[in-house]
């Protein structure tokens, strides 16, 4: 039998200590991987604290999930295929992580037991770079003294010679077509064009440079970091030897300053895997892990797809008929009656 203390200690085990043991050393923020973080909006701070959130040490797990987010949408799927335990890779909240009540409530509902592992987990595998198309040879997980502001500096790999190279790699391990069959049809199951999924519109891109533009040395960063134009003009500084940036996890548009940085600097920029996407570059990495170190229980990944519709395209025609009559009847009543 395998409890929630032994999930606590294989995530130990994975991060090298970095999980923490108790709620003293929450107490205390003496911990280097207990991290507030906060954007100065009225009580919608958050600390992370890596390991146990919720839930009994001796409970039985049998069943595993490894999740990105968790959301109201996880708790129920956890709920409704006998899942113990949930790992969740961004910090969670209360509420927010909930769907808008108390964690305790939802999670006590199904016996689920909760861990989170974000800032902890960061830089324990070469993975995110090894799919963009390129080996590290220098990483910083608070550049420019911002905690968690990541960066790489990376070698590209033998059969990477392009930014062409770059984009046909990450469809490739991404399995993009696969998804884009899957819109496809849901199209065509709908009977809706206009339906849209993140990871197809999101796809890598370049945003400076052709297909054929030489590929050798790479400053890899993650833009929703907090990484600044003046991060990018140090990081060409230090590595003179750099000829393309690549952004990825977060991305950026047309634009953007940190493109007209890169022009300023003559560096390519291309845009690689967008957020969706770190459940296979972090979550799969991490699921498996915990499957070789705990074979008795079973693990599964929790996968989000997010599309996107016209509201008024939305559903089944009595749905249609549904939101009408409640928008109208009792949620713009007073308006209505204004008009008319």
């Amino acid at each position: 039998m395998h409890t929630a203390e032994d999930i606590l200690k294989a995530l130990d085990e994975i991060t090298g200590g970095r999980v923490i043991q108790s709620l003293q050393e929450v107490h205390k923020q003496e911990h280097p991987f207990v991290i507030k973080k906060s954007s100065g909006l009225p009580g919608k701070e958050i600390m992370e604290t890596p390991g146990l959130v919720y839930g009994d040490r001796n409970r039985e797990v049998k069943k595993l999930a490894v999740t990105m987010t968790m959301t109201e949408g996880s708790i129920e799927l956890a709920g409704a295929t006998g899942v113990d335990a949930i790992i969740a890779h961004h910090p969670i909240a209360e509420a927010a992580n909930s769907g808008g009540v108390t964690l305790k409530n939802y999670l006590d509902l199904y016996n689920i037991t909760v861990f989170e592992l974000h800032e902890a987990f960061h830089g324990l595998h070469p993975g995110i770079s090894f799919l963009h198309g390129h080996e590290v040879y220098h990483t910083d997980i608070s550049y420019g003294g911002l905690e968690g502001n990541v960066l790489f500096v990376g070698k590209a790999l033998p059969d990477v010679t392009t930014l062409e190279d770059i984009l046909n790699r990450l469809d490739s391990y991404m399995g993009l077509e696969e998804e884009n069959n899957l819109l496809f049809l849901e199209k065509e199951i709908r009977k809706n064009n206009a339906v849209t999924e993140t990871s197809v519109v999101t796809r890598g891109r370049i945003l400076r440079g052709e297909p054929e533009s030489p590929v050798k040395h790479i400053i890899h960063i993650f833009p929703h970091t907090g990484f600044t134009p003046d991060h990018l003009r140090q990081a060409a500084k230090e590595h003179p030897e750099a000829d393309t940036v690549i952004a990825s996890i977060s991305r950026v548009y047309d634009g953007h300053e940190l493109i007209r940085t890169a022009e300023e600097l003559n560096l390519n920029f291309l845009v690689g895997n967008c957020h969706v996407l770190e459940i296979l570059e972090n979550g799969l990495p991490l699921a498996y892990a915990l499957d070789m170190l705990l074979p008795d229980v079973e693990v599964v990944v929790f996968r989000e797809r997010v599309t996107s519709y016209p509201a008024r395209l939305v559903g089944t025609p009595q749905m249609m008929k549904y939101a009408e009559r409640m928008a109208s009847k009792y949620l713009i009543k007073k308006k209505l009656a204004e008009l008319s």
